[in-house]
């Protein structure tokens, strides 16, 4: 027997919870925002259409489903089960967190405070709730299937990301590697860098469009949807023993990018997620390509 879906309604901490956690009181909290030339007001009342849009999202989960919550700071201590929807009610971000943790389970974006985010990836607002739910789980529902970029090391490691994939010191020191494509003759270049950056076309609106507009690069961004990754080598130092010829690049379906670490650590994480990162030390690979999962994305 099938389990009844479960609504999954995954949010985070308001900056009105955060200035609690910090100062104790609203009072308290208030005073160190005023004697700062600020005012709490419109931090407290984010936070009311934050905690209004999880409670409507919440009612209109139906009643033969269950339903939990879980809050980003524990995403990875979740277990999402195939027959989750999950709903991610906050910002764009939150999205891509949550992405990676997800094996092809639907996922609706609500937006809680329209006009303040993009909503790329939340789209819809908590009043369409119930209709979307029904959506997620009717045949023939629509859904976008949004590109994932992957890293996987050579020790199994795995780590997929709805943005892009960073690797890199921990630190503010210098990378050491060897980078060239993958499955290449020959060890790759070897490189002094502050990271290599690897990102999909929803990443395309973010971090990798700021390197992208940095290096006035001419190859075409990704869209969303598109199987194709662009990466870029982050401050690449010409030395007599490191070189700069290849700091960036494109990756098609099946193409893949190998960086072989000649440091003591490097670490690769995905879509600001640093406390859920692998950690790769010398002479260890990884490679880096477009991920066989998808976000399903209920339109």
């Amino acid at each position: 027997m099938s389990l009844a879906p479960r609504a999954v309604l995954v949010h985070r901490r308001t900056e009105y919870e955060e200035l609690l956690a910090r100062h104790g009181t609203h009072g308290q909290a208030a005073f160190f925002l005023s004697s700062r030339g600020r005012s709490i007001d419109e931090v407290a009342r984010r936070h009311d259409r934050a905690q209004q849009a999880l409670r409507e999202v919440a009612a209109a989960v139906p009643l033969t489903w269950r339903s939990t919550r879980v809050e980003r700071a524990d995403l990875d201590r979740f277990l999402f089960g195939p027959e989750d929807v999950v709903v991610v009610v906050g910002q764009d971000g939150l999205v891509a967190n949550t992405a990676k943790y997800l094996r092809g389970q639907p996922v609706v974006g609500i937006d809680t405070d329209p006009g303040r985010n993009p909503g790329i990836l939340v789209r819809h607002r908590s009043a369409d709730a119930a209709a979307l739910l029904g959506a997620a789980t009717a045949a023939g529902g629509r859904a976008e299937e949004l590109t994932m970029v992957e890293a996987v090391a050579d020790d199994t490691q795995r780590l997929v990301a709805l943005n892009e994939v960073y690797l890199g010191p921990p630190g503010h020191q210098t990378a050491r590697y060897r980078l060239g494509p993958d499955g290449e003759e020959g060890p790759g270049e070897a490189q002094a860098s502050s990271g290599v950056l690897v990102g999909t076309g929803t990443g395309a609106t973010g971090w990798l469009r700021s390197l992208w507009l940095e290096r006035g690069s001419t190859a075409a961004l990704p869209a969303p949807c598109d199987p194709r990754l662009l990466w870029f080598v982050r401050e690449a130092w010409p030395s007599p023993a490191t070189g700069t010829s290849r700091v960036a690049g494109e990756l098609g379906r099946g193409q893949g990018l190998r960086l072989t670490v000649e440091s003591d650590r490097i670490v690769v994480f995905g879509d600001g997620m640093e406390a859920d990162a692998l950690e790769l030390t010398w002479g260890q690979s990884v490679r880096l390509g477009i991920a066989e999962t998808s976000l399903r994305l209920v339109t």
